[in-house]
């Protein structure tokens, strides 16, 4: 695990002029290893390209229940400079069928907001293990979905108007693009 004393040793040669670590660094350094720690390893899975550069990586949901049991999705996580102060960006890129993740990755969850009508938004406080536990929480039960604004209004109504067809559909996309190898 990277730990802020490596990351100081690695960046490069030693000059007269310290270099400054960010502060969203310094946070990430103890977040990465905090939500490493606490996370289910069975059902979500974190890989860093570049294990110094903790602003960018994936995060595998392998749900074991629900509807989308047996299908891996792989989601990319930026964590922006401005963090904590602003959300990470969250893309969805799996191709799945979901009420609150569209077709074309994007992610509806009230805690990636900056600004949320239901008070559950971003706020400083937040950290990267409440980014995972949202989203494995989005495979987990559909009664946290809102219903009235979904990101993919076809997958909502589908759900809604007929369980079973919703769960086909499921299972297609789950068959066609959710079963690879996508670490």
């Amino acid at each position: 695990m990277i730990t802020l004393t490596k990351k100081l040793k690695n960046n490069g040669p030693s000059t007269d002029i310290p270099r400054r670590i960010s502060v969203r660094d310094r946070l990430l350094v103890k977040e990465v290893q905090e939500m490493e720690q606490e996370m289910d390893k069975n059902v979500c899975k974190v890989h860093f390209s570049d294990p110094n550069v903790l602003s960018e990586f994936t995060l595998i949901i392998s749900p074991d229940e629900g509807h989308w049991r047996g299908g891996k999705f792989k989601f990319t996580i930026s964590v922006p400079e401005d963090y904590n102060m602003i959300p990470p960006k969250v893309k969805c890129t799996t191709k799945l069928w979901h009420p609150n993740i569209s077709e074309t990755g994007d992610v509806c969850l009230s805690l990636l907001r900056q600004n949320s009508i239901d008070g559950l938004g971003w706020a400083p406080t937040r950290r990267l293990k409440d980014i995972v536990w949202g989203i494995n929480s989005l495979f987990d039960d559909l009664s946290v979905i809102n219903f009235d604004d979904p990101l993919n209004s076809d997958a909502a109504q589908q759900y809604q108007k007929d369980k079973k067809e919703f769960q086909k559909k499921v299972s297609e996309y789950i068959l066609l693009y959710a079963r690879g190898n996508v670490s």
